[in-house]
């Protein structure tokens, strides 16, 4: 079996990349990634970089150099620690070609007894370094796996006329990028049968949403503003049903994890008694159930309250000084 081998920051995994995996893919029979941790350069951990390699090219084996040497350079020293620690933690294992177009390529082939297979990329002009410093403009360059994990994903919960749909909508606006409309209430109107939804028809709501969420965060930039999610369709089974399927409780239990920003709308905004909605009262109730929801999955939130103006002031204060990492 022949053994292939190459290795980076990968901060972030581009085109470029992409282009030397699938090279060596079709030259060997089995391909290993070392990826270092590198906090010098980028702030996404190590363990994301690596993930955006194996979920997208399962059959790689992805190796990740917790503490691998920072050192960049082409003195004796320096290769000798990279050649020492490469030999460590490949562990004695043969290795037939070293895939690189960098310089280190000649003398860490000799050092392991492999093949410098250099890679002309010249058909990708363009560097990590350059993507680093605006990701966003060379989007097209990167997978939307790996994209997802630079946009804020901030998610808008609260009951129903709490001003959730008219905030992600002006936020948008404001920040010339995304928002994600509440699929569930498009849905509602749709399929209602006396105002209810079956168990099945809830958990539709809730892998549909999700669809068009991943669409829309691969067409936001920096922020996509999303009005609800798994969550509320969780307590919307609770209300309709007193019970929730184990397939939609998973997916609320996903959206724990999903958001980077939770922001709770308030009551405090005059109750709009359109034909869909059931009253203030029940706004009231469904509210300190999503309330007490938050508190018991132990998740942070942040409450907005006020007018529209002031909503929209607090939320893009905390937004901008916000680091997804």
């Amino acid at each position: 079996m022949t053994i292939g081998l190459t290795l980076g920051k990968y901060s972030p995994l581009h085109e470029g990349h992409e282009n030397l995996y699938r090279l060596a893919l079709s030259e060997v029979d089995h391909l290993i990634v070392i990826i270092y941790n590198s906090p010098e350069t980028t702030k996404i951990p190590l363990n994301v970089r690596a993930d955006w390699i194996r979920e997208i090219y399962p059959n790689i084996e992805v190796i990740e150099a917790v503490d691998g040497p920072t050192e960049v350079g082409n003195t004796k020293v320096i290769k000798q620690k990279h050649e020492a620690y490469l030999m460590k933690i490949l562990k004695g294992r043969n290795i037939d070609f070293f895939y690189t177009a960098e310089f280190y390529g000649e003398h860490v082939s000799k050092a392991l007894s492999a093949t410098w297979r250099k890679v002309d990329r010249t058909e990708i002009n363009l560097t990590a370094t350059q993507i680093r410093k605006n990701p966003f403009i060379y989007k097209k360059h990167l997978n939307p796996f790996v994209y997802k994990d630079y946009v804020l994903n901030i998610v808008f919960l609260g009951a129903p006329s709490t001003g959730k749909t008219t905030l992600c909508e002006a936020l948008a606006k404001k920040f010339n990028t995304k928002w994600m409309p509440e699929y569930g209430r498009e849905y509602w109107e749709k399929n209602q049968v006396e105002r209810r939804l079956s168990e099945l028809q809830l958990l539709e709501i809730a892998k549909g949403h999700l669809e068009i969420e991943e669409r829309y965060i691969y067409e936001s930039e920096k922020f996509l503003f999303t009005d609800t999610n798994a969550i509320t369709t969780y307590m919307f089974s609770k209300y309709y049903h007193n019970t929730v399927s184990q397939e939609l409780s998973k997916l609320a239990k996903i959206a724990e994890k999903r958001y980077d920003l939770i922001f709770l709308c308030d009551t405090d905004i005059p109750y709009d008694d359109t034909w869909d909605r059931s009253g203030n009262v029940n706004r009231i109730w469904f509210q300190k159930k999503i309330e007490d929801d938050l508190k018991l999955r132990r998740l942070s939130y942040t409450k907005i309250s006020g007018s529209l103006s002031s909503r929209v002031r607090k939320v893009s204060k905390i937004i901008t000084e916000t680091d997804k990492y």
